[in-house]
């Protein structure tokens, strides 16, 4: 695809993107609308993709060969409707996305938790080998201050395989894997099972040349004699797995048990005992596409990890300070477990927003025990993103089954006078939203503070 003329609806979001970065980067003339402006689209006009915030038709190019909606703008928006009734091409984020991969080496990481964290590991690690890929991330690396990467060299591509709206069906993996399968998205799969059976519908995808890698215990259905590899963090019975994990002068360090041969003293310089599971599986992978293991040594050490993933933001005597992605009471209980575990003396304060009214329906109680694991919690109203409100839900919901004292509900205008009040020693904001927004003015009045 080059000197094409391509628009995007709901252009900011971290898939589309990555997207939008490949086909300008490659040679086509990109623009697009999102409804905020962020420090993303920012970044992207600088890069020479022209961006509106208005949700007007007049920008519009005359001469578009392909608009690219992602599932997460609603069908009441004027811009789709003005593309559909115009006759311009358009169709989905995830169809285009497998038009540009699937004639390459796809890697294709899916999960409810851990995708994000994994593919930037796998693309760090073959980066730094003599494989190379290209990659499309769910998150800004750190390490290449991008979602995308483009290699030319190498006819490996990592793919963050995103289940909602079944959109990784759309990916012809050469390698597939599956971190976790946990109820999430229940306004497009109603069950769990029906998810399951998506999950299992996209491994069995795979080329029957490659693999797929399943975290140990999942309960997927495979049938197309693909060569199946299992992983854990420390199971035994893994083909993959880390032993005698311990830290020593702020790393972490474990032997990684492969069905060759065991590798000693692994270092990995990014915190959290959750990612030495993905890099289990990182590793894995690198290590069955050919890289050596000087090459994984290096790289694993040098991995410095993605933009609100377990990402270290403010640090002094009085306070430090993590912002996290997380979203879901799993990944919320993996957070705030992993800062138990750095930080065993601290009282941990939580800011947390939630993430559509429909995932808070389903999962208030869930939310409201994971939230417990905190010694003050505050919670933000919901952040709608593509919903409408729903009668009797708000972030209230979850507060009133939080069964300790120690909670507040705030406006974000009210946050940061409620921190100055409270004084945090270890500090951590949680979800999916616009509270990245919120990073720099936290950090602003943690120093005033001082």
């Amino acid at each position: 695809m080059q000197g094409k003329v391509f628009y995007f609806i709901g252009i900011g979001g971290i898939g589309m993107s990555a997207i939008a970065r490949y086909l300008k980067q490659t040679g086509n003339i990109v623009s697009g609308y999102d409804r905020v402006c962020t420090e993303l689209t920012r970044q992207m006009e600088l890069e020479g993709i022209s961006i509106t915030y208005q949700g007007t038709t007049d920008h519009i190019p005359h001469n578009v060969d392909m608009a690219i909606y992602t599932p997460a703008i609603g069908t009441d928006n004027k811009i789709l409707h003005y593309v559909l009734e115009h006759n311009i091409p358009c169709v989905k984020r995830s169809v285009i996305l497998g038009q540009i991969v699937n004639g390459k080496k796809v890697i294709a990481v899916s999960g409810s938790h851990g995708k994000t964290t994994t593919c930037g590991m796998i693309a760090h690690l073959l980066h730094k080998s003599n494989i190379g890929a290209s990659a499309f991330l769910g998150g800004i690396s750190n390490n290449f201050s991008s979602n995308v990467l483009i290699d030319d060299k190498s006819d490996f591509v990592v793919v963050e395989a995103d289940e909602y709206d079944r959109s990784f069906l759309q990916l012809k993996p050469y390698i597939s894997a599956v971190t976790s399968i946990a109820a999430d998205h229940l306004d497009i799969y109603k069950n769990l099972d029906n998810l399951k059976e998506a999950f299992s519908q996209f491994v069995n995808l795979t080329k029957t040349d490659g693999k797929t890698f399943l975290k140990r215990g999942l309960e997927i259905t495979t049938n197309n004699n693909t060569s199946i590899m299992t992983y854990s963090l420390s199971d035994l019975e893994s083909d993959y797995y880390a032993w005698n994990i311990r830290t020593s002068r702020g790393a972490l360090f474990f032997d990684y048990h492969t069905p060759e041969k065991v590798y000693y003293d692994m270092q990995m310089n990014y915190p959290g005992i959750h990612n030495i599971e993905n890099a289990v599986l990182a590793m894995g992978i690198a290590f069955s596409l050919g890289a050596n293991e000087y090459e994984i040594r290096a790289g694993l050490q040098s991995f410095a990890g993605m933009k609100r993933r377990f990402e270290l933001k403010y640090k002094s005597e009085k306070c430090i300070y993590y912002d996290d992605y997380a979203h879901h009471p799993e990944e919320i209980k993996t957070t705030i477990s992993s800062l138990k575990q750095l930080y065993p003396q601290k009282r941990i304060c939580g800011i947390f927003q939630p993430h559509l009214y429909s995932r808070t329906k389903d999962f208030a109680d869930e939310f409201a025990n994971a939230l417990e694991l905190l010694d003050d919690i505050i919670l933000l109203p919901i952040y709608p993103a593509r919903e409408e409100p729903i009668k009797g839900i708000s972030s209230k919901t979850i507060m009133h089954k939080i069964n300790k004292m120690d909670k507040y509900h705030v406006e974000k205008d009210q946050l940061l006078p409620l921190l100055s009040a409270l004084q945090p020693e270890l500090l951590v904001t949680m979800g999916a939203g616009d509270i990245d927004l919120m990073v720099e003015p936290i950090i602003k009045t943690l120093k005033e503070n001082e």
